[in-house]
């Protein structure tokens, strides 16, 4: 049956509590970016605007004027001015007048000419760690190039004037010489007519030309004395009152968020580079089935390391027995007679996993025998509170095929222990000698399942020689301590020798990390 899309509960919580997990990092990554941004703001120098608006008339006047402007409209004319406006002539003259002591250069790198979309008008921006001075700048700045557009009008006036002037004198001059010439000519009474009347004709053509070229003059004096500003000042700038910058709320509020965020991209890559087992995921990933998963014990106190018998109640026990009947699901092929529990390393909770997993199965009316086959740090003696002598090396020693008592009773009805007895010093020897198989053969006559609690089964091969014996090996990991490099190779070494890797137990899971029941997680899970 294929998997149902949609959202997985288990990730939801895993990532809500990934982000419970490094919360305090994302809160001290704000705290520490956002305290840097704003002791930087409270040490930089406040900086203000003023701004100055000029507004851009099109020319007026007569033909000649109409003339030039025909070919650059206003909103044309504002996009050049504002070009003019940080040219060096200008910067020069504003240094000047108000006799600052900066270079033109830096002096265009504090204004903003901005011409006003769809408008005749350009605004002059200044910015200055003076209030009053942006504004004076800002202000003169306006006053020089209004002061430099009306020289550049009237210049073009003057010249006009001029040309037009020593034109008229020079016809004057003309008309003078050729009256001259046609009253001698009419005084001598040798005159040919035909002189006199070149001579009237010559006069005629003179006056006319001086006339229009009058009429020109006049006319260009006439437009000099309507002509209005083409750039004048529509609003001064005045000093302002708060700074443009630094703006201290601000900047610090989006370091606060770009501290934030800067810390949660180096929880994802720490959670990215960590190779740990943290859920049922990950076991998923290396292809192995997940069977369980179950809570941190307080292994300190045999009574509560033993929570199936002294608190069967509780979520954790509950979680034993949804293991057991995992294990039985998962072995339904294979009759399940000889499970040996190990781990990739020590310390992640096999031994207690063995001991919960025994008394389980003997209280769902299983006769069960639980071996402590750790001949190196043996425990199940401490859990069960019984005497670590007459054990397993004692079995294995005498090898005469019967138990000669090394197995007794727990407590726990249809459960009984063999300890490991006195440490040999060669266990991998021992445990990988016949005698074992013939140890389990004669418990498998006496009890359904028999439980072999191992080393850890990278740490030494006693485990994986015999996993072989076993008819299942249940791996134990521990959540966010076993490496799913570790968890990989120990499924291998015992598949390598024939060994049958019935799943995998998640131990040490944390319920308040990934939130809710254990019992709904583990549903989850396996819904997933």
């Amino acid at each position: 049956m294929g998997r149902i899309k949609g959202a997985n509960p288990l990730e939801l919580r895993r990532y809500l509590s990934l982000f419970r997990k490094w919360l305090w990092l994302i809160v001290l990554g704000a705290l520490v970016v956002g305290g840097i941004a704003f002791l930087v703001n409270r040490a930089s120098t406040p900086i203000y605007r003023s701004t100055l608006t000029l507004l851009v008339n099109q020319a007026s006047g007569n033909s000649l004027m109409t003339d030039y402007t025909s070919v650059i409209t206003s909103q044309q004319l504002a996009k050049t001015y504002g070009e003019l406006l940080k040219k060096r002539p200008t910067l020069q003259a504003v240094i000047k007048n108000l006799g600052l002591n900066i270079s033109p250069e830096r002096l265009a790198g504090q204004v903003t000419v901005t011409p006003v979309r769809d408008t005749t008008l350009i605004t002059v921006s200044v910015e200055d760690a003076d209030p009053p001075r942006a504004a004076a700048i800002a202000n003169e700045l306006g006053k020089v190039f209004v002061e430099q557009i009306q020289e550049m009008q009237r210049s073009r006036f003057s010249s006009s004037e001029g040309n037009l002037a020593e034109q008229l004198q020079v016809l004057k001059e003309q008309i003078a010489a050729t009256q001259s010439q046609l009253d001698a000519a009419k005084a001598e009474s040798s005159t040919k007519p035909d002189e006199v009347t070149r001579l009237e004709s010559a006069l005629v053509q003179y006056q006319n030309s001086y006339a229009n070229l009058l009429k020109s003059y006049e006319d260009l004096r006439l437009a000099q004395t309507r002509l209005t500003d083409n750039v004048t000042i529509a609003e001064s700038a005045q000093p302002s009152v708060a700074p443009v910058r630094p703006q201290t709320f601000t900047n610090t509020l989006l370091a606060m968020v770009v501290g934030a965020l800067l810390a949660a991209g180096l929880a994802f890559l720490i959670e990215y580079l960590d190779d740990t087992v943290k859920g049922p995921e990950d076991i998923d990933a290396l292809n192995l089935t997940n069977l369980g998963l179950i809570a941190r014990l307080n292994t300190k106190n045999s009574d509560e390391r033993l929570v199936v018998v002294n608190d069967p109640r509780a979520p954790t026990a509950e979680a034993f027995r949804a293991l057991r009947t995992n294990i039985q699901f998962a072995s339904v092929d294979r009759p399940l007679h000889v499970l040996l529990v190990t781990s990739a390393g020590p310390s992640e909770g096999k031994s207690t996993i063995a001991a919960n997993l025994a008394a389980a199965l003997a209280q769902a009316g299983k006769r069960v025998a639980l071996i402590d086959a750790d001949l190196r740090r043996p425990s199940q003696h401490r859990v069960f509170k019984l005497p670590n002598h007459s054990g397993l090396t004692f079995a294995l020693i005498q090898d005469k095929g019967e138990l000669n008592g090394s197995l007794r009773p727990s407590g726990v009805e249809d459960l009984s222990v063999m300890v490991s007895g006195d440490l040999p010093p060669n266990p991998a020897e021992l445990l990988g000698s016949n005698r074992v198989g013939r140890l389990l053969d004669q418990l498998q006559k006496q009890v359904d399942v028999v439980i072999v609690d191992t080393p850890p089964c990278l740490v030494v091969t006693d485990a994986v020689a015999l996993s072989k014996r076993a008819d299942g090996v249940l791996l134990v990991v521990e959540a966010g301590k076993t490496r799913r490099s570790a968890l990989e190779q120990s499924a291998k070494v015992i598949q390598q020798v024939g060994g049958n890797v019935l799943g995998v137990v998640l131990n040490k899971y944390s319920l308040k990390a990934h939130g809710g029941r254990l019992d709904q997680t583990f549903a989850d899970a396996r819904r997933s």
